[in-house]
């Protein structure tokens, strides 16, 4: 056995109640049927939220790195355990009424991660995330929960190029307000909407080096809620192995060992 029997009841300060003794018989059969061994039911289960959505260029390549985030834990000795919880875009939606939903899906993230750590008996909690709906939700679970836990930030999208120019989603809001007044044409602004959003990551708006959502990643270090340097990815092939590395290495420096 991987875990010493004198570390266990720190190492599964929670899901102890779930996994050990003749009483959790039905439930380990339960998890078993997951993939889980004897090996596994003295590990500690470290939870992974995984945000990905298909609904957004922001979240849209997370499983990728939740992924990562598995094979750190599973290296480190722990158990993870994947789940994904909701995302929406305001980017998308704004200017609709479906708007009204921006604000709101912090909270049912928040309430939705804390509900299936609290309900599972997590150890512990990692977070894979990229917007600024399910970065602040991720953050308000982990305070409330209060078991050991860390953040990682899925990266941020590229800057398209339309005229020799670094253009970015703010720049089609604009672009519409030009083609109103008739300052472009409609072939202009299609033109611009095709290269705008070149790829998966953060979606950017005018203050985009740095933009706004490394700025909130950046924080996070702070407190040490997220691993070191993961602002600094860039959502480009070059950089997704360097991503990857640094998401499995979020997985080994959980606490666990």
């Amino acid at each position: 056995m991987v875990t010493n029997t004198k570390n266990l009841k720190l190492l599964k300060h929670k899901s102890a109640v779930v996994s050990l003794g003749p009483d959790r018989a039905p439930a380990r059969s339960m998890l078993r049927a997951v993939g889980l061994d004897d090996e596994d039911m003295e590990k500690p289960f470290i939870a992974v939220a995984n945000l990905a959505s298909d609904v957004t260029p922001c979240n849209v390549h997370l499983t990728r790195i939740a992924d990562k985030v598995k094979e750190g834990i599973r290296d480190a000795q722990g158990v993870p355990f994947m789940f994904g919880t909701i995302t929406i875009s305001d980017g998308i939606s704004m200017g609709t009424e479906g708007m009204k939903g921006s604000l709101v899906s912090r909270e049912v993230i928040a309430d939705s991660i804390e509900t299936v750590c609290f309900t599972e008996s997590m150890d512990g909690l990692a977070v894979v995330a990229a917007c600024d709906k399910n970065m602040p939700g991720a953050m308000m679970s982990m305070a409330r929960l209060n078991i050991p836990s860390i953040f990682v930030y899925g990266g941020a999208i590229l800057p398209g190029n339309y005229a020799g120019k670094d253009i970015n989603v703010q720049d089609m809001y604009e672009a519409v307000g030009a083609f109103s007044t008739q300052q472009i044409s409609l072939e202009e602004l299609i033109a611009m909407e095709r290269v705008a959003c070149p790829g998966e990551g953060a979606c950017s708006r005018r203050t985009l080096w740095p933009q706004l959502l490394r700025r909130w990643a950046c924080q996070y270090q702070v407190p040490h809620l997220s691993l070191r340097w993961t602002p600094e990815i860039w959502m480009w092939p070059t950089r997704q192995a360097n991503t990857y590395i640094t998401c499995l290495k979020m997985g080994l420096n959980l606490g666990i060992s």
